[in-house]
């Protein structure tokens, strides 16, 4: 297929830098649009990076001399650019918000990393393998807004990507959960660059994210939720606990999980016979960043660790382990995926895919 036209709002930070990283091969998407603020404008995408660049390698040709767009400035758009992927930072949600929709305005579909529009009803926050059917509530945003071909969709936080999937698959098979307990060791490049101070998260663990907690409790409810006539109705059916916490990790979410079943409770063997089978939209489809398994159960008493199992079938990978009998709710078991792969960029990549193999981008 020809391949479509991307450009990459924010792209001198570092969740933008790594859609610059993940995207330099993709078979279906070419970058030919970087934008930031103000102060990057008008010049080459290297000089305006400089020394902030933090991928393990060179910034790529084709990119280096790329003149950084004033991301603002729509008139100076490029044409051809298909859709964008938004990693913009303002200080202000309500401006995200703003400058999202005007990009849908002109036409142009945006996927987007940013926590702005993730309470927006008829913005659908998406995770490919559970609420992909989410993005029929597109139409309905098109028609409220007056957008034509644009719009926005969203991807999760990435907190809460370390055990929803797990957590789908059962409800799936017909065992509906109703309570959840979730503590969470995520790592330091969660917090972006240059991130937690030295002195903070060497020999400790930083027992607050600031609003990470609220993100992890609340998102699964729109994730989980059905589409109704005016966007997502959230689920009311689960409730969550999370206490999330900072650990001397550089790449790779942990989860530690208590589950509780509201009726029929599956044998710990039919559990993991669940997980290891689980497959859903992006597998049928083959797309490109789809993980040929998306949960993958180690037996290793020890399993999962970040260093060993973040990068598991490209890094879109769930892993899990240490699934055992829980002595106050039913069982409890450990996750963990790739925060800035599946957690950020590559969730994101996964997202324009889906749109692209159902005809919202063409």
């Amino acid at each position: 297929m020809k391949k479509l036209n991307v450009g990459i709002l924010g792209a001198t930070g570092v969740v933008g830098q790594n859609y610059i990283k993940l995207l330099k091969d993709h078979p279906w998407f070419q970058i030919v649009d970087v934008a930031a603020s103000p102060r990057s404008a008008d010049k080459t995408y290297k000089e305006a990076v400089k020394q902030k660049w933090q991928i393990s390698f060179s910034i790529p040709k084709d990119i280096r001399e790329l003149i950084v767009r004033d991301v603002q400035d729509f008139d100076s758009l490029k044409n051809e650019v298909d859709f964008v992927f938004s990693a913009i930072t303002l200080p202000d949600k309500e401006d995200i918000k703003k400058l999202e929709f005007k990009y849908a305005e002109k036409g142009i579909p945006v996927i987007s990393n940013n926590s702005a529009h993730r309470w927006t009803p008829d913005v659908p926050m998406i995770i490919g393998e559970i609420n992909h059917e989410h993005i029929n509530v597109i139409p309905i945003q098109q028609k409220r807004r007056g957008f034509n071909t644009g719009f926005v969709v969203v991807k999760p936080n990435c907190s809460l990507q370390s055990y929803l999937t797990p957590i789908y698959a059962l409800e799936k098979a017909g065992y509906k959960i109703s309570n959840l307990i979730i503590t969470t060791l995520q790592a330091v490049s969660g917090a972006g660059y240059p991130g937690v101070s030295s002195m903070d998260i060497v020999d400790n663990i930083v027992p607050f994210i600031s609003g990470e907690e609220e993100k992890t409790e609340r998102e699964p409810l729109k994730i989980l939720g059905t589409l109704g006539e005016d966007g997502i109705i959230n689920d009311d059916s689960i409730k969550i606990s999370a206490t999330c916490t900072r650990v001397p990790v550089i790449d790779g979410h942990t989860a530690s999980v208590n589950m509780k079943f509201q009726e029929k409770i599956p044998k710990i063997e039919e559990i993991i016979s669940i997980w290891k089978n689980f497959k859903s939209i992006p597998q049928e489809l083959d797309l490109p960043f789809a993980p040929t398994h998306p949960i993958i159960y180690l037996n290793n008493i020890d399993r999962p660790q970040p260093k060993k199992d973040r990068d598991s079938d490209k890094g879109m990978a769930v892993t899990v382990g240490r699934l055992r009998e829980d002595n106050i709710f039913d069982y409890k078991f450990v996750s963990l995926s790739h925060n800035t792969v599946r957690g950020a960029a590559g969730g994101a990549i996964l997202n324009a895919e889906l749109l692209v193999a159902k005809g919202f981008i063409k």
